[in-house]
């Protein structure tokens, strides 16, 4: 029995629903270090936003109680009138330092199960390696892809997602300036559909029209 082919003409994407995140008085400690205290921010359909800080000041702890994964030690965390527990399903797209590939799959096969997992056609798969630039490398294991093209490939699988919030730690962290380039503009072209991004960093990141949040002056 063959596959379906992976790659047929894509209508351009849909505007998603509209998605509003809302955190006051927000409380983060991590042992008996408080890393954040009365935190309040919004962001609305399109915008993004981007924590900075050295480590250990909280960036992936406030970027992992978004996304449901830790409880904040106080104040709310709403996407809509939705809590991140109940929000999360439909709405988070989450990118970890993990890009989710094992040492003998391949990008094809990983993305073909991601793809079935949030319920996404698999035509899907190739324009998103297209737009990362690494479609030539869709058979090759993971273990003789370098860094920077495993990054790309956990991109793709938050390209796939086809979730409105992007929660990406330290998404730049081992690309090259063409995968940097590659980078913002998927994020340009989802913030286009009203998509909201929230991105740990340590480099600076040329995203226009981006707010910053440096967790370490909480």
């Amino acid at each position: 029995m063959t596959s379906a082919p992976l790659s047929q003409p894509v209508e351009p994407a849909p505007a998603y629903p509209s998605l509003r995140l809302a955190v006051s008085a927000l409380g983060l400690s991590r042992g008996d270090s408080v890393l954040a205290r009365d935190l309040d921010f919004a962001l609305a359909p399109g915008e993004a936003l981007l924590l900075s800080g050295r480590n250990g000041t909280g960036k992936t702890s406030l970027l992992r109680a978004l996304a449901g994964f830790i409880a904040p030690d106080a104040g709310t965390i709403m996407f809509n009138d939705a809590p991140p527990a109940i929000a999360a399903a439909d709405s988070i797209a989450w990118l970890g330092h993990a890009d989710g590939l094992k040492p003998g799959e391949t990008p094809r096969s990983a993305l073909r199960f991601w793809a079935d997992l949030y319920g996404q056609p698999r035509t899907a798969i190739m324009p998103a390696l297209r737009a990362l630039e690494i479609d030539h490398l869709i058979d090759r294991p993971a273990a003789r892809l370098s860094r920077g093209q495993q990054r790309r490939c956990g991109l793709a699988r938050i390209v796939l997602a086809n979730r409105p919030l992007w929660l990406l730690d330290e998404p730049a962290g081992p690309l090259d300036a063409q995968g940097r380039a590659c980078l913002a503009a998927l994020v340009s072209q989802h913030r286009a559909r009203g998509g909201l991004v929230i991105a740990a960093t340590h480099q600076p990141l040329d995203w226009p029209d981006t707010r910053s949040l440096d967790m370490g002056r909480l």
